[in-house]
């Protein structure tokens, strides 16, 4: 059976924190499936289709990964994928607590998901996507947090 994992988030915008996470998990799993998810509660600075691009041109030459969106619960998409793990990158505690809330819930949703974490490298921690449209909005440069194929 095919190891195939979701990486899901909104990815507004995709950082050099996520590309890591991404990268890091590919030896784990036979497929990545990274899932730009829709909410249609939260506003974003980016479009669904902009973010999606963006990540397919980051992995253009990983024939391991697709990149797809995606609305409703998570475990709903990885069934629909026959995804069997859902990706989580862990940079703090608060996320850590954040996280095993939603996997112990999606395991009591769907026995046959595992959720996995992976920390961030070091230099990584303090990247995240909040931070990094402010960055934007204010007319900054948030060039290095972001992998080159990400060009607002």
């Amino acid at each position: 059976m095919k190891r195939i994992a979701v990486f899901p988030g909104s990815f507004d915008p995709f950082t050099v924190g996520h590309e890591s996470i991404a990268r890091r998990a590919l030896p784990l799993f036979d497929e990545l499936v990274i899932a730009v998810g829709i909410n249609s509660h939260k506003s974003n600075m980016f479009s669904v289709e902009q973010r999606v691009n963006w990540i397919k041109k980051v992995f253009a030459k990983e024939k391991r990964v697709k990149v797809d969106s995606f609305t409703g619960l998570t475990v709903d998409f990885c069934k629909k994928n026959k995804a069997t793990f859902i990706l989580r990158g862990l940079r703090t505690s608060a996320d850590f607590e954040f996280e095993k809330a939603i996997g112990q819930m999606n395991t009591v949703i769907s026995k046959d998901i595992e959720t996995v974490f992976i920390l961030p490298l070091p230099e990584h921690s303090a990247i995240n996507s909040t931070i990094i449209r402010d960055i934007i909005r204010n007319n900054g440069d948030a060039s290095p947090f972001v992998p080159k194929a990400v060009k607002f």
